[in-house]
């Protein structure tokens, strides 16, 4: 339903909403009364001020009505506010920005003797389309006598998902720590996914599968429901698999994270929450996992514009990569918006392609070596990228 709707609400009810309609029923209403007014002309003073008086307001009314208040009325069209009181009426709240948790691994230019890093030390990722995001230590590291590695605790400089990086986008140092030769972020980094606030696309569906939630028995979205109100996970994002995987009674909720997939420990949680606190049916052996992974082998050959230097060709092809990267969820629509894999779905490298023309002018042509991917229940990743200027 749209705005357009609900103006035609008001139209079949006999409501004039165009300031031209509101002065012909003024007219035939003054008429009705027994009035004669002959100087009707566009240039009336007197109409000019009935316009101004009566007409303006009356369309500021109409407009309020028809594009503000009956659209908030309903969950499909309702935003912002409007939204978040309509989702408390079934339970349920917003949720609230967070920030990126995890480790970085450091590595150190010798073993030999001890060496201390005290915490706050600043680990960014090169520029994506422009952005740069940045972790800092939170505690103080000590490197034992021996040890070349390291890994230590980090947190986002600032709220948000788009500091949900996949392994080796963070690994520069804007300044040189003494002692430390590298630093990256390696598999399974996150202990904590970053979030926005919760936009009114997935607070919308978290508030629809409420009205399906709202009964006695464990059906899937109650499980949703649950899973979803934790930070990082969406509601679109919660996939099950029925048909007693592990005996009678039991089934699996598969989780579909952007980027990395946080740390065991955060699924724990989860599991925690539903397994151990009670909250399942009785009888109900529900797991939730992490959405199993397919690896893929990715290479594609572009042939850039002949005007362009050697600097901006290889800056183009580190835009390319990161741009299919972020296709396969290595990086959030806070920096590319690619069609993004899904399970149980066909991925696009015809459309994969189109996309990279839409946003890299520069590109004259460019060849896929890859087949479509054709998902069951589980997510692509890229096993290996090759990006190639013919």
């Amino acid at each position: 339903m749209s705005d357009v709707d609900f103006r035609q609400a008001l139209i079949d009810a006999g409501i004039p909403t165009t300031e031209d309609g509101l002065r012909k029923t003024w007219e035939a209403e003054v008429a009705a009364q027994g009035s004669k007014v002959s100087n009707t002309g566009a240039y009336s003073p007197f109409w000019r001020v009935v316009t101004a008086l009566v007409t303006k307001p009356v369309m500021w009314l109409i407009n309020l009505i028809s594009d503000t208040v009956l659209p908030n009325f309903f969950v499909k069209t309702a935003g912002g506010a409007w939204l978040e009181m309509l989702a408390w009426a079934v339970n349920v709240e917003r949720k609230g920005a967070t920030k990126t948790q995890g480790v970085l691994l450091f590595t150190r230019e010798t073993t030999g003797g001890a060496l201390e890093m005290p915490a706050g030390v600043v680990v960014q990722s090169a520029a994506i389309n422009g952005h740069i995001y940045q972790l800092v230590t939170t505690a103080d590291a000590v490197f034992d006598d021996g040890l070349l590695q390291l890994s230590v605790p980090v947190q986002a400089q600032e709220v948000g998902s788009g500091y949900n990086l996949a392994p080796g986008y963070y690994a520069i140092l804007p300044e040189p720590v003494p002692g430390i030769a590298q630093v990256v972020n390696a598999d399974g980094w996150m202990t904590a996914p970053g979030a926005d606030p919760e936009p009114d696309d997935q607070l919308r569906l978290r508030t629809r599968n409420q009205f399906s939630a709202v009964n006695q028995w464990h059906t899937d979205a109650v499980y949703r429901a649950m899973i979803s109100a934790f930070p990082g996970v969406r509601p679109d994002g919660v996939y099950f698999l029925h048909g007693a995987p592990r005996g009678p009674g039991s089934a699996n909720a598969y989780v579909l994270f952007d980027a990395d997939v946080p740390a065991a420990t955060f699924l724990e949680q989860i599991n925690a929450h539903v397994r151990d606190g009670g909250n399942h049916g009785h009888g109900d052996d529900m797991l939730v996992m992490v959405m199993p992974e397919t690896l893929h082998a990715l290479r594609v050959t572009f042939w850039p514009r002949p005007n362009l230097t050697a600097e901006k060709r290889e800056s183009l092809q580190e835009e390319i990569a990161l741009f299919i990267r972020a296709a396969f969820r290595e990086s959030t629509a806070s920096d590319y918006q690619p069609t993004l894999t899904y399970p149980q779905s066909r991925f696009s490298f015809s459309r994969l392609g189109e996309e990279l023309h839409q946003t890299f002018p520069s590109i004259e042509s460019l060849h896929f070596d890859n087949d479509d991917i054709v998902s069951e229940l589980t997510i692509p990743r890229i096993q290996s990228l090759q990006v190639v200027a013919a």
